[in-house]
């Protein structure tokens, strides 16, 4: 059987630690083109992977070989390479955040709708064996009424991490036009969404650079938010936790309390009302520090949704609501005012 024929555009870290390694290590897919508007590196992993270089996208999209692509680049160009590859005719697996603007969003969606071609958002949370339990547990009504939660997704920051060290694209706001709560705080809201299984209808924000120098994104912002049944709680997403990485979730309910990777051996925690814990050793998040090896489960998906033409799970209607709650995040800090979502 004919392998899914994949092509890379953008080979930063992202592309390197998660989605070219993924690639390589499904049976159902081959990696035949990369992209990026650095030469060498493009050659590097064209080297590496037995594919054809380019530096132009559109080059790219026009290889009638090329089925499927992951955009990896810079948050500003994923909404119009993502347009233009899916009228290419390409399935496309994109980066979070899907784009810049709720606009630019929803013009994703509506190529996919057109051309019939998936679109997933890479927004890997889901696939977390603790937070997929935690899900289970409450829907079961293990934790019975959700009251509140508080969640957080904190690092160095993307010098350590991006291949551009500090010169990256995402201290730069005409390419990331957004920071930690971009890089970091799409995620969370991502992932509360799926575990809680509702969307969220008020938002109140501070979103702050206290922590980078010569930089004119966020780096540390915390909001605070309402679902629409009336569970509150907070999020915060920063580049300056130093020491180590924050990557935790814990959910306050009327049976239990859910402490989601939280501890580093047992990655989830249930504290029952009655006095009984129960720990589940499920296997930990994938982190920066580990160099993202640990396989994160979105190819895996992303190519199964392809060869048996079924919708991902994080499809761009999707991806649009997780970026609406951090677009109100943006606003409520500006306006000093809780921002509804409709």
């Amino acid at each position: 059987m004919k392998k899914i024929r994949i092509g890379i555009i953008g080979c930063g870290s992202i592309a390197k630690h998660r989605h070219m390694p993924e690639y390589h290590a499904n049976s159902e897919t081959a990696i035949a083109a990369v992209c990026d508007i650095n030469e060498e590196r493009a050659n590097g992993f064209a080297e590496i992977y037995q594919a054809k270089a380019f530096t132009d996208y559109n080059e790219l999209l026009a290889d009638e070989d090329i089925d499927a692509v992951s955009v990896c680049t810079p948050n500003y160009l994923h909404a119009p390479i993502s347009v233009a590859a899916l009228y290419a005719g390409k399935h496309v697996l994109c980066e979070k955040p899907m784009a810049a603007t709720m606009e630019e969003a929803r013009e994703m969606n509506e190529a996919a709708r057109k051309t019939g071609k998936k679109l997933m958002i890479a927004h890997n949370q889901r696939f977390v064996p603790s937070h997929r339990k935690a899900k289970e547990l409450i829907e079961k009504g293990e934790a019975g009424k959700i009251y509140s939660f508080r969640s957080a997704f904190g690092h160095g920051g993307p010098e350590g991490w991006s291949a551009d060290g500090k010169d990256s694209w995402f201290f730069k706001k005409d390419q990331a036009f957004i920071g930690a709560m971009g890089d970091l705080g799409v995620h969370k809201t991502d992932l509360l969404r799926f575990i809680f299984g509702e969307e969220f209808t008020e938002v109140g924000a501070f979103v702050e650079t206290s922590a980078k120098e010569n930089t004119d994104v966020d780096d540390t912002a915390v909001c605070v938010l309402k679902t629409e049944s009336g569970v509150i709680g907070t999020l915060a997403a920063s580049w300056s936790y130093v020491s180590r990485e924050d990557n935790s979730t814990i959910i306050y309910g009327e049976k239990a309390i859910l402490r989601l990777e939280d501890d580093p051996i047992n990655s989830l925690i249930v504290h029952y009302a009655n006095g009984e814990t129960v720990k589940y050793e499920l296997g930990g998040i994938q982190t920066n520090d580990e160099g993202g090896q640990k396989n994160s489960g979105v190819i895996d998906h992303f190519v199964n949704c392809i060869l048996n033409d079924q919708e991902p799970a994080i499809p761009g209607s999707e991806g649009i609501k997780s970026l609406e709650v951090i677009l109100a995040a943006l606003e409520s800090s500006k306006t000093k005012q809780i921002v509804k979502i409709n």
